[in-house]
């Protein structure tokens, strides 16, 4: 898939969400490269691996390239193993709100009590139902992607 993603970020002020997610996955994740003009990551998401490029943010912060394809668990676990250090684990649940599916990911480890939701866009100004446990804005934040979280976890963040 090649596309541009938009999406905004938020913190989350309670678990509440949990009693409304239709779905939840574990995801492990590592990146090939973090530089700043672009991300390689290798994501095993359930029984399913994928390779993802990133590229950077727009100045909002809203908008980027992204390309994706699947590969198989096998060949996610492989490359996993030369990735860059630091890595994310980490739950994600899936809840509907309105015409909007919210991701929400419990960190995990180095990142525990990190909670972060995101809603994917169709374009920047398009408005949203927001939960009621949806908190601050993080959108355009660079701590909170998930490539620097890996170098700079939350626990360590003063």
């Amino acid at each position: 898939m090649n596309t541009t993603e938009i999406e905004r970020k938020f913190l989350v002020r309670s678990e509440d969400f949990k009693t409304e997610a239709h779905k939840y996955t574990r995801i492990i994740q590592g990146f090939l490269n973090t530089h700043p003009e672009r991300t390689v990551r290798v994501r095993l998401k359930g029984d399913l691996g994928y390779l993802t490029v990133k590229g950077k943010s727009n100045d909002s912060g809203l908008s980027r390239y992204e390309w994706e394809r699947e590969i198989s668990k096998t060949e996610a676990e492989a490359l996993l193993k030369l990735c860059e250090a630091g890595s994310i684990d980490k739950t994600r649940y899936e809840v509907q709100k309105g015409t909007h599916v919210f991701e929400i990911d419990v960190f995990h480890q180095s990142n525990e009590g990190l909670v972060v939701a995101e809603v994917e866009l169709g374009h920047e100004e398009e408005s949203f139902e927001k939960p009621i446990w949806l908190g601050e804005e993080v959108t355009g934040d660079k701590r909170y992607y998930n490539s620097q979280l890996a170098k700079h976890p939350f626990k360590h963040w003063s």
